[in-house]
Parts: structure tokens; C-alpha cells; sequence
């Protein structure tokens, strides 16, 4: 047994019961590459359309809207939960670092914003942790690199579960300091080696 680590003997969940998407099968034809070339035709028997150059219009927004990909809770769970603790050689997911019940995605609170919040809450696996920082700043360097720029990231540490939560937050919450961190050679290694398990 490691002496050395804060939380030798931590807490492990089966792999087998973290939350997983359940994918089931397309119920709609993909369209292939050549009904995409081809011109849509209208039948005899459909009625009247309105002309061509209110139609463009109106399919650009929703074009717009269908090209953007939803992107929900368990999505971004799947993101962060294979990534490997800094001190164990197991996931963050598998040590309830991160749980799917701790992720929230908020709406853009203006109607002329188009910035979601992927809000994540980390519990480290005891409150004397001294490596939360680097475990927030892999889930915020993960998500910032997975997720599209019209999402804001904002990694904290769970209330009342961390005794630096205050300073760890404040450090996350910073981005000169996220990018300052981004610069030591050293942390940036454990980092990578912390996303190194991320599929």
C-alpha cells in the first residue's frame, strides 16, 4: 500500500454501474451521399409552394438549427468519467469523483445568447486532497477541448466536501490562471496523462 497518496484506499464503483447511454437502433434512413446531390423534385400532386426565395430563408435558420448538435448531462459525463486519476490508476468516474447527478447544463439566460453553462461539480475522494486543482483543471481542459465554443465550462469543487474548495474554485474560475497553469511544463504532463485514458 502507497503511503504517499491522500486517499490510499479509496472507494471504487464497478464500471459496470456507472450511468451509460443506451444506444438504440436509427429508426430513419441516413440520407446517402448521392440523395444529397440530387435535387428534391416536387410531385404533381403536392400543393403549391411559396416561391423559391422565401424557402431559402426560412431553411437557412432551420438549417442552423438542426446542424446544432444537443448536447445533454450524460454526454458530458461520458467525456470526463474515463479520465484517470492523477494518483490512482483508475477513472474519475469509477472513483465518484464525478457523477452524472453533478453535471448541469444551463440555457442561455438571454434570448440573444447563444452560450450554454456545463456546470460540473467534482467530489474529491477525501476532503485533505491535495491534488483537486489538478483534477478540476483536466475536467475543465477535457471539456473545454470536447465540447463546441458556444459552451462555457465552470468546474467546481463540491461544497463542504474539500477543505481548499474556496481556493481551488477561485483557481478554476480564473482563466488567466487556468492558462498560467497551461504553461508549467510539469503540470501540463500530468494532465496529458490524465486524458491519455479518455477514448
Amino acid at each position: 500500500m502507497d503511503l504517499d497518496k491522500d486517499n490510499a484506499n479509496p472507494t471504487i464503483i464497478n464500471p459496470s454501474d456507472l450511468p451509460s447511454r443506451r444506444r438504440s437502433a436509427p429508426t430513419t434512413k441516413r440520407a446517402g451521399i448521392f440523395d444529397v446531390l440530387a435535387p428534391a423534385y416536387p410531385t404533381l400532386l403536392a400543393a403549391p409552394s411559396s416561391p423559391p426565395e422565401a424557402q431559402s430563408d426560412i431553411s437557412s435558420d432551420s438549417e442552423e438549427e438542426e446542424d446544432r448538435e444537443e448536447i445533454d448531462e450524460q454526454e458530458v459525463y461520458d467525456l470526463i468519467s474515463t479520465i484517470s486519476d492523477p494518483e490512482h490508476p483508475l477513472s474519475l468516474g469509477s472513483l465518484g469523483v464525478v457523477t452524472l447527478d453533478d453535471i448541469k447544463i444551463l440555457t442561455p439566460t438571454s434570448p440573444r445568447s447563444r452560450i450554454s453553462t456545463v456546470t460540473v461539480l467534482i467530489t474529491p475522494t477525501t476532503s485533505a486532497c491535495s491534488l483537486t486543482t489538478v483534477i478540476g483543471l483536466g475536467v475543465k481542459v477535457r471539456l473545454v477541448n470536447a465540447l463546441p465554443p458556444r459552451f462555457r465550462v465552470d468546474v467546481r469543487i463540491k461544497e463542504g466536501t474539500s477543505k481548499t474548495a474556496d481556493e481551488v474554485n477561485k483557481q478554476l474560475g480564473d482563466k488567466e490562471r487556468v492558462a498560467a497553469a497551461m504553461e508549467n511544463k510539469s503540470l501540463v504532463s500530468v494532465v496529458n496523462n490524465m486524458l491519455a485514458t479518455c477514448e
